[in-house]
């Protein structure tokens, strides 16, 4: 079984005000996404995983976030199981407490 850690909101919002290096990767849906996401996120919906994979670096800690916290632990068992070093974030961004950037 793939083992990955957490980390709350909150906690991530502490890393990035403390400018520490966090990549954020968004798996919610496009219209989700649009309505707003953390700054600086990499956006590739949880179905599009699989053909992606090249667009992220297996040995950087990737922090995964979606609405609630459901995609996000589904989308870091596929990719701890295939070796990458991901975060989950429970709570997801219903729970962010700090600002967002909105689609364009």
């Amino acid at each position: 079984m793939s083992t990955y850690k957490e980390q709350l909101p909150h906690e991530v919002l502490d890393r990035m005000k403390r400018k520490d290096q966090v990549i954020i990767l968004d798996v919610r849906e496009p219209d989700e996404w649009e309505s707003g996401h953390i700054p600086g996120a990499k956006h590739i919906p949880l179905g599009e995983i699989n053909r992606a994979l090249n667009e992220l670096d297996s040995k950087q800690e990737t922090i995964i976030v979606c609405r609630s916290g459901n995609r996000s632990g589904r989308a870091c068992e596929f990719l701890s199981s295939l070796g990458y070093n991901v975060v989950n974030m429970p709570g997801g961004m219903l729970e962010w407490p700090g600002d967002m950037e909105y689609g364009k």
